[in-house]
């Protein structure tokens, strides 16, 4: 039997998971105007923010899937991991391993919107936001959990 799960790690997996939904709904957003075909006027503010320019240009796809969808499914895997899979041992070890890769392929892609592209994407600054949070609370609970044990 395991130990019960102390206070903080269960505020901390809750916060992940709200986490995770948002970053779900940003990336589901963001699919369904990467296959739109009008422009969305709420991320249009001129030649330096327009997530169309991002959402439709060519690094929004890897090997034909696009890069929103892989968001939606790493978000939603991180919110299995931290409401359904919360009490497994290994599951901090697994949000933290889920979240820096999700976090790493953001970075690359923030890196593309400057350097590349020289357009941001306020969907895409709003998920890099999500997983970076994520991320930093995935390290604290699994700092938090090596230390009960």
């Amino acid at each position: 039997m395991q130990p019960a799960m102390s206070s903080t790690a269960s505020r901390i997996l809750a916060l992940i998971a709200l986490l995770a939904i948002v970053g779900m709904g940003v990336s589901s957003l963001s699919l369904y105007h990467h296959y739109g075909s009008s422009k969305s006027s709420y991320c249009d503010f001129g030649a330096t923010f327009n997530c169309d320019t991002v959402n439709r240009s060519i690094y929004s796809v890897v090997y034909g899937v696009p890069v929103a969808l892989i968001g939606v499914l790493g978000y939603t895997a991180l919110l299995l991991l931290s409401t359904l899979y919360r009490s497994k041992a290994e599951t901090p070890a697994m949000l933290l391993l889920g979240a820096a890769a999700g976090l790493s392929f953001a970075l690359y892609l923030t890196y593309v919107e400057k350097f590349v592209l020289a357009v941001w994407c306020m969907l895409c600054l709003s998920s890099l936001s999500a997983i970076f949070l994520i991320t930093v609370l995935a390290s604290v609970l699994l700092a938090h959990s090596t230390r009960k044990a």
